[in-house]
């Protein structure tokens, strides 16, 4: 107990002397030139699989609270909702919304999975080598926004407008196109704020690759591809994604790239997105990490040369939070951790060893570390806890940032 009252304190002194430096010394990305940041910073979220329940949504938005993280990203799958045209069946997604706000967390919608009829001569999902395409009509899927928007308006707190347009597989098959999506953008944007115009409205988060061919775009040719396309009048805030693949949370791109490896093979990559921002005129406006993780998985060859063990995954999503709360603040404001794994994932599915807990209901290593983590969001700090504490096992509720 008295270990981590110490570690607390040294924590809470650390951040505290982070938020008084000097501005001059400690804004190279332009962070203190954010204004009027819709989230507050740092904003603690992480992605869930609530859709089709088992009985299990409830206890993972109880998992939320207790980790003290105060948002919960859903994918509001189009397929789900309106499966044929102009049919719309909304009652899932009402259980969803009203039981994350009989919590008091807050919810961000991932608007993706456009259903086959959108787009019938690509055939179906996931069979002709892609996951998700756009519509063929921009119109139907600016219906689809609205009807949400006006539906939910005032319950959900955000929305994340498609998800790695930066891939072929996110894009129909199909090469990417920055400006494509930023059509798609905009039309869904003008439906939202039509009918909700607090819900903050946030870009897709990009793919962090290196290759540039007709599969994929590199993340930051295609973010400086999005502002040329005009994109940012969109939005509110600007969608990131950062995986850490194998390195540390604190190396830098500079440094991966001195040691033989890719920028973009760092959580720290974002920073890099950030001087894309600033390039083009656009510090003032605040950045989301949309996906942040490090896999474990020892199966799948595409992903088993990056994957750390479960001690590892642990410290390092922690870090990951504390580095953003020093040195970040008050430029990214919602972080979203991946995951709360999906009831239905088995061993096979890759997305299976991102998570932080387990399909049968086991948590893991990093899921306690961060439920017991100190936490940083404006002038609040919530202090790190003792595992054992009755905070920790949810015996006396706290309240998160929000």
């Amino acid at each position: 107990m008295i270990q981590s009252i110490l570690r607390a304190a040294v924590w809470i002194a650390f951040c505290a002397a982070a938020l008084s430096m000097p501005r001059s010394s400690a804004d190279a990305l332009m962070r203190y030139h954010v204004t009027d940041p819709p989230f507050p910073s740092i904003t603690y979220g992480i992605q869930a699989f609530l859709w089709w329940d088992h009985g299990y949504a409830g206890r993972d938005l109880d998992w939320v609270r207790l980790m003290v993280f105060s948002h919960v990203k859903q994918t509001f799958a189009w397929e789900d909702i309106e499966p044929f045209e102009g049919h719309f069946i909304f009652e899932r997604a009402d259980a969803i919304i009203d039981e994350v706000e009989r919590r008091g967390l807050r919810l961000v919608a991932r608007l993706s999975d456009a259903p086959d009829w959108t787009h019938p001569a690509l055939g179906a999902r996931k069979t002709g080598g892609f996951i998700d395409a756009p519509p063929d009509d921009l119109a139907l899927f600016a219906r689809y926004c609205g009807a949400l928007a006006e539906r939910y308006r005032g319950r959900i707190a955000a929305y994340q407008i498609w998800n790695e347009p930066n891939l072929a597989r996110e894009w129909g098959g199909r090469t990417p196109d920055a400006g494509g999506y930023v059509a798609l953008l905009a039309a869904c944007s003008r439906a939202i704020r039509q009918h909700d115009r607090h819900a903050i409205l946030i870009s897709a988060g990009l793919a962090p690759t290196g290759t540039h061919d007709a599969e994929a775009t590199p993340d930051d040719v295609f973010l400086q591809q999005l502002y040329d396309a005009g994109f940012a009048q969109f939005i509110d805030v600007v969608g990131l994604n950062a995986p850490g693949y194998n390195h540390p949370p604190e190396v830098s791109p500079d440094e991966a790239e001195a040691n033989g490896s890719q920028r973009f093979f760092t959580f720290r990559r974002v920073e890099d997105m950030r001087r894309i921002m600033i390039r083009n005129g656009d510090a003032a406006r605040q950045a989301a990490i949309l996906e942040m993780g490090w896999t474990t998985d020892p199966i799948h060859p595409e992903y088993t040369w990056f994957a750390v063990d479960e001690t590892t995954q642990a410290d390092y999503l922690v870090r990951a939070y504390q580095y953003a709360a020093a040195h970040w603040q008050p430029w990214v404001g919602l972080m979203s951790m991946i995951y709360l794994a999906d009831p239905n994932w088995t061993e096979n599915d890759e997305e299976y060893w991102w998570s932080i807990t387990r399909p049968n209901g086991a948590t893991l290593p990093a899921f306690i570390a961060l439920a017991n983590m100190a936490k940083v969001c404006g002038a609040r700090l919530i202090p790190e806890r003792d595992p054992g504490s009755p905070e920790a096992l949810g015996l006396v509720p706290v309240d998160p940032c929000a």
